[in-house]
């Protein structure tokens, strides 16, 4: 079985029982897959290891994709592993983040991955903690509702991939003739956040995107970010709360429930 949804931001309760009945006939060879908006190390505190602890002793695997507003520093500590044909960061035995760049396979399907957003919260600017007006600043934007974040501490300039994590891409979407089954990824092509909403404007990223959307043959392309449930163009798939179940037959061809 292969579960898929949007993003957590920390909150993994749909992944109960109460939720998710069917994760008692899962196993480790089952997989939910959350397309970033993953949020499960954002401190390292108590709450953090909790809920790693608890997604860990879940009867299946969670895989996961990074977002914008993931803590890099923690989350690029974490130990990498070759897993599947692609590199991960294992997270817990059973909870791993799919890298950016990679091709893996599992369940007789092959998916491209490529995390990472850029923060549309950001208007009235990011605050470095090192800037000695730092308390000032911090407390003005807070009195005047400002939209900003903290370097470091609520925002990480790794939200957007960096010259070799493209590269990497592109080398391996060109060891597999640039066909794969899934593409997973947290934002979405240019074109698609057009249809969207326009007021999301696009970036780097979506316009690299763009280009692996008319280069790639792929079946369905997964994605979050946007807060909403939407199917656009048959196969991009704009996951938030809701669970989609793919199914495959012998030919490999990839159904969507």
């Amino acid at each position: 079985m292969i579960y898929i949804t949007g993003d957590t931001h920390g909150d993994f309760q749909r992944l109960g029982s109460k939720y998710l009945p069917q994760q008692k006939k899962m196993s480790r060879n089952d997989y939910m897959i959350i397309c970033g908006g993953f949020g499960g190390l954002w401190d390292g505190g108590s709450r953090d290891q909790y809920w790693l602890d608890w997604l860990n002793k879940k009867p299946f695997t969670t895989l996961f994709v990074d977002r914008n507003h993931e803590n890099f520093d923690l989350l690029n500590s974490q130990p990498e592993k070759y897993w599947n044909g692609g590199w991960v960061h294992e997270i817990r035995e059973n909870v791993l983040h799919l890298m950016r760049g990679q091709v893996f396979t599992f369940s007789g399907l092959t998916w491209f991955t490529m995390g990472g957003a850029s923060s549309h919260d950001i208007q009235d600017g990011v605050l470095d903690p090192a800037d000695p007006d730092f308390e000032r600043q911090y407390w003005q934007m807070r009195r005047m509702r400002a939209m900003f974040r903290v370097k470091g501490r609520s925002w990480w300039q790794e939200e957007m991939p960096n010259a070799k994590e493209y590269a990497e891409a592109l080398s391996n979407l060109a060891k597999v003739n640039w066909m794969v089954d899934c593409i997973l990824t947290h934002c979405t092509p240019s074109n698609i956040v057009r249809k969207i909403d326009p007021g999301y404007g696009t970036d780097q990223l979506t316009d690299f995107l763009e280009m692996v959307s008319q280069q790639c043959r792929f079946s369905c392309w997964f994605f979050g970010h946007y807060h909403d449930n939407r199917i656009i163009d048959d196969k991009y798939i704009l996951q938030w709360k809701q669970f989609s179940e793919l199914e495959f037959n012998k030919y490999s061809t990839v159904l969507l429930k």
